[in-house]
């Protein structure tokens, strides 16, 4: 059963102590772009439908009084497709953890980059990319949830990006979908196949977790990611002349103790 992104960040996160982050962000049709309907007429369709202004809901909050971000996709709002404001909105709260070093976890739900804005949706899976690498280069955790479904450029771009990757159980998770793979190699695919089960079988996820466990699984993990790393102990190489230097102290050692010392007899 699929739930809004604002509900699911609701049940994930601890009550009080949020901030939305990018809330007053609203896409804008650049393009003017129609189809059988006119993109801004669309926006209007999903924003009142939803009552989101566009699909990526971003939190900063507590889990288990840990603070982190969380993001979410609502697939209610065009799909969960991702134009600029998703985009932006991703960065943002990535933003966000490197100034206050937190960890991020996301939640995608999405079919992809949104045609309406053409290559303005697809600049974001390199955006998006660009930033998790950043989150990465300082050791900030990553945790990616996906849930049903997650295809096109969410699954090509950020939704891959975890340093846990975890899925729901029986999500859809791929690029392009099986039918469409099924009319392009004219083979039949095999049962499952971009199921999370499935990508779990052939290792490109890490774990399936269950939603009412989600809140204590990514807790746990957290707390392990977290982790202060012990200090390493420095030990001193020894060069060859060291080497030397310590056979000619034992040696000298030796030679100094009578034959009495050495075997402990009398």
């Amino acid at each position: 059963m699929r739930i809004s992104g604002r509900k699911r960040l609701h049940l994930f996160l601890d009550p009080g102590n949020r901030l939305e982050i990018g809330e007053s962000l609203a896409p804008v049709d650049p393009l003017k772009f129609k189809d059988s309907k006119k993109y801004k007429d669309r926006l209007t369709q999903a924003q009142k439908s939803t009552g989101e202004k566009d699909a990526l809901i971003v939190v900063a909050g507590q889990l288990h009084g840990r603070p982190l971000v969380a993001a979410a996709f609502n697939f209610e709002f065009m799909g969960g497709s991702m134009g600029s404001v998703v985009g932006e909105r991703f960065v943002r709260g990535v933003d966000h953890c490197l100034e206050h070093r937190m960890p991020l976890v996301a939640f995608s739900a999405s079919g992809g980059a949104r045609m309406q804005e053409s290559l303005l949706s697809l600049f974001q899976m390199a955006k998006t990319s660009a930033a998790l690498a950043r989150l990465a280069d300082v050791g900030i955790p990553f945790i990616s949830v996906m849930t049903d479904p997650t295809m096109g450029g969410v699954s090509a771009s950020l939704a891959m990006l975890g340093d846990i990757n975890i899925g729901e159980p029986g999500a859809l998770i791929g690029f392009a979908g099986p039918r469409v793979i099924e009319q392009t190699v004219r083979e039949k695919l095999p049962e499952g196949f971009q199921r999370s089960e499935f990508l779990l079988d052939h290792g490109a996820l890490d774990m399936i977790v269950d939603r009412r466990e989600m809140r204590e699984k990514i807790a746990s993990l957290l707390s392990i990611l977290t982790a202060e790393k012990p200090a390493v102990a420095y030990i001193e190489p020894v060069t060859p002349e060291k080497h030397a230097e310590k056979s000619e102290l034992l040696a000298a050692a030796y030679t100094s103790l009578s034959a009495k010392e050495l075997t402990g007899n009398d």
